[in-house]
């Protein structure tokens, strides 16, 4: 098949345009590997996918209109998967401009070439982070998200939000991805795991949120693929069973659904630095922080619907995941 992976020289895009490659299939990917993070590394994640004469690629923005309109009007897509977007949730309180454009008017412009175009599925990368104010644990997507606390989790609820308004007017079936702290090699340079392996590796200081009272449910790389590859190939229908009276948030009347995508075992922030530790063999020096704006202190994947639809559950253990993670990042920076 066609598709087109947006946010293609991203952590999550890249690794999924390898594994579609790999199926067979024609991926196009766009990008417009901006400098929110090392640029190098998004080029060299490029480099690696364009050796397959099946992949090309797109330099552009999303927020880009006429440039979206002549990519879907000059090339028709059997599926999309967006993960472009502007990511992190610290950041989203510095820079708010780049949030709306890129995952508001950038997602509105990927819905409308979707529509026009009869693409068979868009699915898209939602987070964790919509959750919020959320206590009630595991997170479900039968819970009300309504209380965000970044920006960058409203940008996520609000995509999740135009998808369904697309399923509902044009028919267009949509998934969205409620992401858990994914991790794993050719990982984010803003992430956890990257900043504690570089500041062990060269003797400073790591960052403890929180006083180290945090736990995440890390999702492994390999995981989070292989759920969007199985979700992709799974195009939504109407819900039977929705009912506008006792409305199932997660299904829809229209072929519209969500899932969570986590490790479903949350892992306390200072078992995961010491699995850092241990991998690297050497001590991290810690430097106790509160909590910042936009965090929230747990998170925890329900997957239950994942398993009942797809067949499928990330299982990767942490351990094996910081490993991997750490022999990557040792043999990239040498």
């Amino acid at each position: 098949m066609k598709i087109l992976v947006t946010g293609v020289a991203g952590f999550i895009g890249f690794n999924l345009a390898a594994r579609l490659l790999k199926d067979g299939h024609e991926v196009y990917g766009i990008d417009n590997l901006n400098d929110y993070y090392d640029v190098n590394l998004k080029k060299k994640r490029l480099s690696i996918i364009e050796k397959d004469t099946k992949f090309k690629f797109v330099l552009g923005d999303l927020a880009d209109r006429e440039k979206i309109k002549i990519l879907f009007k000059t090339t028709s897509f059997d599926y999309v998967v967006n993960l472009a977007a502007q990511a992190g949730v610290r950041y989203s309180i510095e820079n708010p401009e780049s949030y709306i454009d890129s995952n508001l008017v950038g997602f509105g412009n990927i819905l409308e070439g979707c529509r026009h175009s009869g693409v068979k599925h868009l699915v898209y990368a939602s987070s964790s982070s919509v959750y919020g104010l959320n206590t009630n644990m595991p997170f479900s997507v039968r819970h009300n998200v309504d209380h965000p606390v970044s920006l960058y989790a409203a940008s996520k609820k609000a995509n999740e939000l135009m998808a369904h308004t697309y399923s509902y007017l044009y028919k267009l079936p949509t998934t969205g991805l409620r992401f858990f702290t994914v991790y794993g090699p050719w990982g984010r340079p803003d992430m956890a795991l990257f900043l504690f392996t570089k500041a062990i590796l060269n003797d400073d200081p790591i960052k403890v949120f929180n006083n180290g009272d945090m736990q995440r449910d890390f999702t492994y790389i390999d995981d989070i693929v292989e759920g969007v590859v199985r979700v992709m190939n799974k195009v939504p229908k109407a819900d039977p069973g929705w009912t506008s009276d006792n409305p199932n948030p997660s299904s829809s009347c229209v072929p519209y659904k969500l899932y969570n995508i986590g490790n479903n075992n949350p892992v306390a922030l200072m078992s995961f630095v010491r699995a850092i530790e241990k991998a690297i063999g050497k001590k991290a020096v810690k430097n106790y922080l509160p909590l910042q704006a936009g965090d929230v202190p747990a998170t925890y994947a329900d997957v239950n619907d994942l398993i009942k639809d797809m067949g499928f559950k990330p299982a990767t253990p942490i351990e094996e995941g910081i490993n991997n993670f750490i022999k990557w990042y040792k043999e990239y920076y040498q």
